[in-house]
């Protein structure tokens, strides 16, 4: 295999699965806190048995995240060397930081799980909050290194070599904040929606408890607040990307040209012979309107560029379109569920907002794996955007593709594994008590 193909695969495979695991990783203390919050408010047991339960799956995540997270390192520094000589002391300060909040994450998950019955609920509560901060800070560090790739900053380049690094300037460079909110808040959507169809799982099965409504409308509770926060920091990223990586946008848009009072493109399939989109709707002018809040704004095309500098807007344009489709698919479930909730006064019952819940919980992780997607392949043919290219950082040694079909295999041993836990009846879930709970008995 050509070795550039296979470090990028590789490493390719590597974080989309991290990616997973990392998402609710981040999603579900969230959750989690809440539900110890109004066990704390309520006196409802149920709400601490929800979370007793979520803890166990988050703990699961953490620490495959934790084994997939240390394969990433080394993939780093045995895949892309030159890029890590290049680029180690300006962006290691993020992945210092993330090193701590992992740790801090790491604690107070064991305090939780070890003082279960130990400590009083409101103790409880205390420690699911800095879980939920390390787990977002976390990924907040992880996103800036990659956000300065997209923007490099912090540095001077003189002959070649990197000189005058500030760090503090690399770490929070122009595209740290987008990038950070719209992560975030992608990775809360996923895991409610991931959630919420567990347990509209449960209910088209017969289960419709009281436990069930309540981890139901709690999921879709915190959706309702993600979901539009996600929809508005997107928004924010495509203003971003329209006046610092132009040619980003280009590709996911598919708009060869440079164009004044640029169309919005919808579906379609690039056909980069003919400069033209085959079987694609345009809604006139919005692009330019969406992007600079101009219907007549001037929006830069992919021939502003020279040849060998821009994505491939196939790729990029699909896995785009495909992120928003994920959204709207996402949007018509949560509104027909809060729609019932609000006639109702009640958790829909019907088997059709309970399939549509169902169907739509795995949308929200392969959006933000589409997003993922947009934002690598729309810097291509940069490791570093416009400072060093993809084949100038890779390792010049030609075992990679051998080490790809064994990861491969790793990994899928992994997520074999993980779903085996996560799926795994719980003492809590059979009614058999834990020797722990039989002694306190």
């Amino acid at each position: 295999m050509d070795t550039v193909f296979s470090a990028r695969a590789l490493m390719g495979i590597s974080l989309a699965f991290h990616i997973i695991y990392a998402t609710i990783g981040i999603g579900l203390p969230l959750l989690l806190m809440l539900a110890e919050g109004l066990a704390l408010r309520t006196g409802d047991d149920e709400y601490h048995t929800m979370a007793r339960h979520w803890i166990r799956s988050a703990s699961v995540l953490f620490a495959i995240g934790a084994v997939s997270g240390t394969i990433l390192s080394f993939e780093l520094g045995f895949l892309w060397p030159n890029f890590m000589s290049f680029a180690g002391g300006i962006i290691g300060i993020a992945f210092s930081m993330e090193g701590f909040a992992f740790f801090t994450e790491a604690i107070f998950i064991g305090i939780y799980l070890y003082g279960s019955r130990r400590l009083s609920r409101f103790a409880l509560f205390l420690t699911t909050i800095p879980i939920t901060v390390a787990s977002a800070a976390s990924a907040a560090f992880v996103i800036s290194a990659n956000a300065w790739m997209n923007t490099p900053a912090g540095f001077q380049l003189v002959d070649g070599q990197v000189q005058s690094v500030d760090p503090f300037a690399a770490f929070f460079n122009p595209a740290w904040l987008h990038e950070t909110l719209h992560g975030t808040t992608a990775a809360y959507v996923a895991t409610s929606f991931a959630v919420a169809g567990v347990y509209a799982w449960a209910m088209l099965r017969g289960r419709v408890t009281t436990y069930n409504k309540k981890a139901l409308t709690l999921a879709m509770v915190v959706a309702l607040v993600s979901l539009p926060l996600m929809l508005l920091t997107g928004d924010m990223n495509a203003q971003f990307l329209a006046v610092e990586q132009p040619a980003k946008l280009a590709a996911a848009e598919a708009l060869f040209k440079t164009t004044a009072g640029a169309p919005l493109l919808i579906g379609g399939i690039p056909n980069a012979a003919t400069q033209q989109v085959d079987y694609g709707i345009e809604i006139p002018k919005f692009l330019s309107l969406l992007a600079f809040r101009d219907p007549d704004a001037t929006v830069t095309g992919l021939d502003a560029f020279p040849a060998g500098t821009t994505p491939d807007p196939v790729i990029v344009h699909l896995s785009f379109d495909s992120m928003v489709g994920s959204f709207f698919i996402m949007l018509l479930a949560l509104g027909w569920f809060w729609w019932i909730r609000w006639r109702k006064h009640d958790v829909p019952l019907n088997r059709l907002p309970l399939l549509a819940i169902l169907v739509a919980s795995p949308f929200g992780l392969i959006a933000l794996e589409m997003g993922w997607f947009v934002t690598e392949f729309g810097r291509q043919p940069w490791i570093a955007a416009n400072t060093m290219r993809v084949a100038e950082a890779v390792t010049p040694r030609s075992e990679v593709g051998l080490v790809l079909v064994l990861f491969l295999l790793v990994y899928l041993a992994l997520t074999i594994g993980l779903l085996f836990l996560l799926l795994r009846p719980t003492p809590a879930r059979t009614g058999v008590p834990t020797p722990a709970e039989a002694h306190h008995a």
